[in-house]
């Protein structure tokens, strides 16, 4: 599924490369792929080789690279970037055969979190974190939570260059205008909204649970409201007891809860995201929210434009009476990540490169194409969002946030992320009980 606008099925590939089919890519995709990296190995000739998803978004990265190999900062640090798109489908697979090769890149696009946890334990990263700490632009250029969210250990492995991706409650403006309904702002008046949503024969939330990833996100706003950040910072970090959390099995419990009451009606099982199923169940009236990554609204855009123009609210994921989890926190996809090989041969060039990520030139490319920046310079410049309101909507709530969990299929290393996918597809079809949910999880390593 390919959105026409910019944060729609591109969001989608990034979650799902490194979401449900990770291990399988990178088991298949290692054999017969050429690495390719600067002559000689990293940084060879005085080029640096930067690999990109290669989406329509490239471009952005593409223009960012020819500004950097024509100025001042290049011929200072003596090097230049040559850039090499890699398809999507073959990024994850193609990354690791290169990294384990003699050529290979000095600079690569990644997800943060468990997408570079192998690169890490195995040394092959620059530690940013007192550099980001010492260097003014890079200190100051980006939001805080979106640079911690893609670290691990408490540790800065990337630079923050793409736009930003929260979850976020969706609703209908116009059933909730006919029911004289108002967006929820804690759990009891959720609770009591679904109870008169389907009063009125109304399901409240479209969930497109035959691809899994989004009943993922009830969970990850869930143990965050009930135990806080620190939660699934345990797990994130390694510690595989976090699972046994009793913010987990509580947030299981709630799930159970909301399935029994029928808050995403009977077949949510059999409905997608990805061929438009869920999407259209929102759209045309048949559910009331949609819990949803902000590339939702360009979804809605290109398939029921109408819709996304007139009727389409949003708002944060409400409180839970005793939780520890504040409302302004955030889950879902922070952003896209520039980390460094620890092998180039010209680290100055490497970050004088990734400096540009954090100029008024790269937010600006980045709203013109439909993303939200993490920059602090962004908020000055989102008029010239497609869609102002919704963009500093976004950029609020993510400047806002104390904390901004990364999607936890993301976060976890890629030989965990599929069969935890499997625990929870499970709990959401009642094939296991919210115990059973959380002994499972405790058992992955």
């Amino acid at each position: 599924m390919e959105s026409t606008t910019s944060n729609g099925g591109r969001a989608f590939s990034r979650r799902w490369v490194l979401g449900a089919g990770a291990t399988t890519l990178v088991a298949a995709g290692t054999a017969g792929l050429t690495a390719c990296g600067s002559s000689g190995g990293p940084g060879g000739g005085g080029t640096l080789t930067a690999f990109v998803y290669g989406d329509d978004a490239a471009k952005i990265q593409v223009a960012a690279i020819d500004r950097f190999n024509s100025s001042a900062a290049a011929k200072k640090a003596k090097g230049k970037i040559k850039l090499e798109k890699v398809p999507g489908s073959e990024y994850p697979a193609k990354l690791r055969t290169a990294m384990g090769s003699p050529n290979a890149p000095d600079i690569f696009f990644n997800w943060g979190g468990g997408s570079i946890k192998a690169y890490r334990d195995a040394k092959q990263l620059v530690d940013l974190t007192d550099t980001i700490t010492s260097d003014p632009v890079l200190k100051s250029g980006f939001l805080p939570s979106v640079i911690t969210a893609g670290g691990i250990g408490g540790h800065n492995y990337g630079i923050p260059m793409r736009g930003m991706q929260p979850v976020i409650l969706f609703y209908n403006k116009s059933l909730f205008a006919e029911q004289k309904l108002q967006p929820p702002t804690t759990w009891d008046q959720l609770l009591d909204i679904n109870t008169k949503l389907k009063k009125a024969g109304i399901t409240p939330f479209a969930l497109g649970g035959a691809d899994i990833w989004p009943e993922l996100m009830w969970l990850e706003y869930l143990v965050d409201r009930i135990g806080g950040p620190q939660v699934f910072d345990r797990i994130k970090n390694g510690d595989a007891s976090g699972w046994g959390d009793p913010a987990v099995l509580k947030a299981a419990q709630t799930v159970k809860q909301l399935i029994d009451d029928g808050a995403f009606g009977k077949g949510f099982n059999s409905v997608a995201y990805t061929n438009g199923g869920a999407p259209a169940v929102f759209a045309k009236g048949k559910a009331a929210m949609h819990l949803m990554g902000s590339w939702e609204y360009s979804t809605q855009l290109g398939k029921f434009p109408d819709f996304a123009r007139k009727n389409l609210g949003w708002t944060a994921f409400p409180t839970i009476e005793g939780g520890a989890g504040d409302i302004r926190n955030v889950v879902g996809n922070p952003t896209n990540y520039w980390s460094i090989n620890a092998r180039t041969s010209n680290k100055d060039a490497a970050l004088a490169f990734l400096r540009d990520c954090a100029s008024e030139t790269y937010a600006k490319a980045l709203i013109a194409n439909g993303d939200i920046p993490t920059t602090t310079n962004a908020e000055s410049l989102l008029d010239a969002s497609p869609n102002p309101e919704f963009a500093k909507f976004q950029y609020k709530m993510v400047q806002d946030a104390p904390a901004f969990t990364l999607s936890w299929d993301q976060a976890v290393d890629p030989n965990v992320s599929t069969p935890m996918l499997t625990e929870v597809n499970k709990l959401f079809v009642g094939k296991s009980t919210p115990s059973q949910f959380v002994s499972a999880l405790q058992g992955l390593k």
